[in-house]
């Protein structure tokens, strides 16, 4: 990364901040990601090293600002695993034994080390990145209140509760109002994240697994279109029920799902509840 940033180095690297490389953080991480949900561990050591670049790159990059380098990033990482692990490189600390002691431990910690640096916490919400997917950003939000046992009782109440913003956004939809459907949306969504947090399910993951449902299905239908050599836009409902039902039955979506309701308009497949 030196020579690749040095005098004879690569235009294109040498033209890169902080700033300009974020994308490519972010598209890497989501390629390991990709690859270890479709279990492709043959290509996993490529994408963690797309990854490991870009933190490279961004260390270089301070380099040259004089503000620190790759060892430097590697030794604070070193000190915050011992000091988040006190279980296991402190003797005199007690043994944890489950993964919520552990979890509890490391947020006190984590508390502890914010109170008097530049990063000063004063709420517990304090230190989620705000640039987390929203559904992400959700769960951590809804865990982060758990803590101290702001959180429901049961599993009941939250779907109580997801049912109870169902009827509101209805309501929303009934009186026309724009500005209170999207909030209605919001809170529907947020309900559901907690439903999925209750049966210990990644809201992320979850959603990602119905559109790649979606998408495999929706693809034999265009296969289907293809094949009769007609277009999408002529084929009608019960044809593309009948090739849905059909990828369905096949077992070959990620994960089951309920059918869609194809009736009334044509519009009707991209309304339909999961």
């Amino acid at each position: 990364m030196t020579l690749l940033r040095g005098v004879n180095g690569c235009p294109w690297d040498k033209a890169q901040t902080h700033k300009t490389l974020l994308p490519f953080l972010i598209e890497e991480a989501y390629e390991v990601l990709e690859t270890i949900e479709n279990k492709k561990y043959s290509h996993l050591k490529e994408e963690l090293g797309d990854l490991l670049l870009q933190i490279f790159f961004h260390a270089q990059i301070a380099k040259e600002k004089k503000l620190f380098d790759i060892d430097d990033v590697l030794r604070e990482l070193i000190e915050k695993i011992k000091r988040r692990h006190p279980h296991i490189f402190d003797k005199k600390h007690k043994k944890l034994k489950t993964p919520a002691e552990v979890r509890k431990t490391w947020e006190e910690i984590k508390l502890e080390e914010k109170k008097n640096s530049p990063q000063k916490r004063i709420s517990l919400l304090d230190g989620i990145p705000k640039y987390l997917p929203a559904l992400l950003y959700a769960e951590r939000l809804q865990a982060r209140a758990s803590e101290v046992g702001f959180d429901w009782e049961k599993i009941e109440d939250v779907i109580d509760k997801m049912k109870e913003e169902e009827v509101e956004l209805l309501e929303s939809f009934r009186k026309n109002n724009k500005k209170e459907i999207k909030e209605e949306v919001g809170d529907l969504f947020f309900a559901l994240v907690n439903v999925c947090r209750f049966t210990k399910i990644n809201a992320e993951e979850a959603l990602r697994a119905a559109n790649k449902k979606f998408e495999y299905r929706f693809k034999k239908i265009e296969d289907a279109a293809r094949k009769k050599k007609i277009s999408l836009k002529t084929m009608t409902l019960d044809e593309m029920e009948e090739v849905w039902n059909k990828a369905k039955k096949k077992g070959q979506a990620v994960a089951a799902g309920l059918q869609p309701a194809l009736s009334g308009s044509r519009g009707a497949l991209a309304r339909a509840k999961w």
